[in-house]
């Protein structure tokens, strides 16, 4: 399925970034715009780590910037990749950010505590809702369907100004008794988020994306619990 996904992306030009899953606080939550007494933060705290007096390290570009006194955690999402990319490149910018995140979430049908998510991040001048709005159109058409629509509707995210709920439509959410179906959220780059990695907001735009890899994989197979890519039973696997 990742794969599915990298090669829609790569068809209109974004690249496949990666990043550390012991993540600090900075990049995983500060430097998006949630600072750790935002209210916004309370859905996003994961899994810390005690004792942790190390730095994490980039091999490409040596150790990143931190807080004084970081707090280091299991990532809850790509989005930490997305801001060391821009702490070393300049505009402009086109990636897509697939791997594992974590989230204190309790293990059932449609949640579990570990789950692999795919981002993406597209930055340069003049960049819209519209570039965002007919990415996400093309690559969701791939992955389910030709007939597939997409709708927007306004939400909330710390790291994104205007902030969107992505709900798709296709024969695939009609079997399953549903017209329209929540799949991902997304977003124009907040500008605090542009000035946090040393781009100037008034001359460069973007916008990001996020959405659950198993979710996508769920409706595309008729798969109905999410634990099943976790348990290891060959007779499941063996189907794929």
């Amino acid at each position: 399925m990742a794969e599915d996904i990298i090669r829609s992306f790569r068809k209109i030009g974004f690249a496949v970034a990666d990043g550390p899953e012991v993540e600090d606080d900075y990049h995983c939550f500060d430097a998006l715009n949630t600072p750790a007494d935002h209210p916004a933060r309370d859905t996003q705290d994961t899994f810390y780590l005690r004792n942790s007096e190390f730095q994490i390290t980039n091999t490409e570009s040596g150790p990143q910037p931190s807080t004084i006194n970081p707090q280091f955690l299991l990532r809850t999402h790509t989005s930490s990749v997305q801001i060391r990319v821009m702490e070393k490149q300049s505009p402009p910018v086109r990636i897509i950010v697939p791997g594992r995140v974590y989230r204190r979430d309790n293990a059932d049908a449609t949640h579990n505590p570990t789950f692999q998510q795919v981002e993406g991040l597209y930055v340069d001048r003049d960049v819209t809702v519209g570039d965002l709005k007919g990415t996400v159109e093309f690559v969701f058409k791939e992955l389910m369907g030709p007939e597939t629509r997409i709708r927007f509707r306004p939400h909330y995210f710390s790291y994104t100004e205007p902030s969107f709920e992505i709900d798709f439509s296709s024969s695939l959410t009609r079997k399953m008794g549903k017209e329209w179906l929540e799949i991902a959220g997304c977003g124009m780059v907040h500008p605090q988020v542009f000035e946090n990695v040393g781009y100037d907001p008034e001359v460069w735009t973007g916008w990001a994306f996020g959405f659950g890899i198993e979710r996508i994989a769920m409706i595309r197979y008729g798969i109905n619990d999410i634990r099943l890519f976790y348990e290891n039973d060959v007779r499941f696997l063996r189907q794929f």
